[in-house]
């Protein structure tokens, strides 16, 4: 095993939930910033980075997203809390940026056959995958088509708008890991939440009706007793399968 993996599983190991923070021992807030920065480099569906995350540092801020969290003392002690929000709304200002960075890289007309594929991606496939009316019958209609052209060849399968709001949330979910490992890795610990109430949140951060939190984690030093039991998981022959 690489030295490398060595320090990563360690940092895997050393991972967990933890709901009680220390009030008294110091903290270092540049580390949540950081981390955020690394979560921006998390893998994302077709680098759209439909994510948005907001920490919340102030002593009011704090106690009001705490309450919103059921309070939780996974909430009510974190030092910092930063809420994940999921973004599909963004999608269509995502994409001119991307189309905009391929053009500065490649040109208005690329001559190269993978630039032009990944022109046609951006420029056709990625509206007609993220577009969805309110009725939701192109939806549907993507639905058939896949449906049929999946009777001969392999084909994607989603493509309504409950499909892309999943999309964006397992984009966001992965951010998440990489900021939580990253805050393990800079000697900090961080417990994720669902256990909240979204519709609050979103009114305090001021997030638009399409807007959506996928979670939120609560960050700082442990205390003790702040991890509640012993790690329990299922057995690895339960999970982990060859074909």
């Amino acid at each position: 095993m690489k030295d490398s993996a060595k320090i990563f599983n360690q940092i895997v190991e050393d991972r967990r939930s933890v709901r009680v923070y220390d009030a008294a021992a110091e903290f270092d807030h540049t580390a949540v910033q950081r981390s955020l920065e690394r979560a921006i480099l998390s893998p994302n569906s077709s680098n759209m980075q439909l994510w948005e995350f907001y920490r919340i540092r102030s002593e009011e801020g704090l106690k009001q997203v705490a309450w919103m969290c059921m309070n939780q003392k996974a909430a009510k002690t974190a030092r910092e809390l930063v809420v994940f929000v999921a973004r599909k709304d963004l999608w269509r200002k995502r994409q001119r940026a991307l189309v905009k960075e391929m053009k500065r890289v490649y040109g208005d007309q690329p001559k190269d056959k993978g630039a032009q594929r990944a022109f046609n991606y951006y420029e056709s496939l990625i509206p007609k995958y993220y577009f969805n009316d309110p009725f939701g019958v192109w939806g549907f209609i993507k639905k058939c088509i896949y449906f049929f052209v999946g009777l001969k060849r392999p084909m994607v399968r989603h493509g309504n708008a409950t499909d892309v709001r999943i999309s964006v949330h397992k984009s966001a979910a992965l951010a998440a890991q990489t900021f939580m490992l990253s805050m393990k890795a800079e000697g900090y610990d961080t417990c994720p939440m669902e256990g909240m109430d979204s519709l609050r949140i979103k009114r305090f951060l001021k997030l638009p009706r399409r807007a959506e939190v996928t979670m939120v984690i609560g960050c700082g030093p442990a205390a003790e007793g702040g991890i509640y039991s012993e790690r329990f998981r299922i057995p690895n022959s339960e999970v982990i399968f060859e074909v």
